[in-house]
């Protein structure tokens, strides 16, 4: 073990105990979180009726009487999500592939810093762009009323997910030995079947983390959505206006009361249960498709 001079102090020792330490901290944390979204959001879920909350259709807290259904924003998350990623994960895999193994080094130089700087823009600013932009663009293009709307959404989700796949799937790409492409290349493989048939199937692990942020990215987005979605709590249409689960919370939180408050919460532990089985689901198909 190293051991600084003069001293007998065991720096590895040192290391692993902050390491453990700094470890704990962080589940404590999400052990926090877990059981005040539990006890915050519990009592609403017994007052209203678990089948009344997660199966009602309408969500009307502030009327005389209150209805507080979320299954629209429960399908509207699922549906914005998925459309996201449908779009974004192949263009950001593909994008990757291209930027690790066949782009020049210039082109790399180049876009590789424009990607980190769309991961460092704040998501405000990608529902002021997509507010001002976009959903005039879809409400021009498909004749509409109003283009904020499910589709408006999903592009912008779509291209907020962006930097998180390319730069974590090139960054796996670039992790596989070089051994792996030259040895595919020597046995009269072509450029192509190496990289989609050796080097990526290796990268999998990698990419598939890369997914597992974007839909994580894409399902808390709140802000963004909340500028280009309409924001109304109706059944998920792709040219409606629509409210997302995050949504939902963020945009009556600020005046809520009551039940209807405790109502915001149980959202919120839905919508952190949601997280979860996703996360569990995908962590389940990749061990899964790696034992084979």
């Amino acid at each position: 073990m190293l051991k600084k001079q003069g001293t007998g102090i065991n720096v590895e020792q040192i290391a692993h105990m902050l390491f453990l330490f700094l470890g704990i901290i962080n589940v404590g944390f999400v052990l926090v979180i877990c059981i005040y979204l539990v006890i915050a959001g519990l009592p609403a879920i017994k007052e209203i009726g678990l089948i009344d909350f997660l199966f009602g259709t309408k969500w009307a807290s502030t009327a005389a009487t209150p209805q507080f259904g979320i299954l629209p924003f429960i399908l509207t998350s699922i549906y914005g999500t998925a459309g996201a990623i449908i779009i974004g994960l192949p263009l950001g895999f593909f994008t990757a592939v291209y930027l690790a193994k066949f782009a020049p080094r210039s082109v790399y130089k180049f876009v590789s810093p424009l990607i980190d700087l769309l991961a460092g823009i704040p998501s405000v600013v990608y529902g002021f762009i997509g507010m001002l932009v976009l959903v005039p663009g879809i409400q021009i293009i498909f004749d509409l009323p109003d283009g904020s709307s499910l589709l408006a959404s999903i592009l912008v989700l779509a291209i907020m997910i962006l930097p998180s796949i390319i730069k974590v799937s090139i960054t796996a790409i670039q992790a596989v030995p070089e051994e792996y492409e030259l040895g595919s290349l020597a046995l009269g493989a072509t450029e192509i079947e190496t990289y989609y048939k050796v080097m990526v199937p290796a990268a999998k692990s990698g990419i598939a983390a890369a997914v597992v942020l974007g839909v994580g990215r894409a399902i808390g987005e709140a802000m963004a959505v909340m500028m280009v979605a309409g924001n109304a709590p109706n059944m998920p249409s792709l040219f409606e206006s629509v409210r997302f689960l995050t949504t939902a919370v963020a945009s009556e939180m600020s005046y809520s009361s009551g039940l209807q408050r405790d109502a915001l919460f149980s959202i919120a532990l839905v919508l952190f249960v949601f997280i979860m089985l996703i996360n569990a689901t995908l962590n389940l198909v990749l061990k899964h498709r790696g034992k084979k």
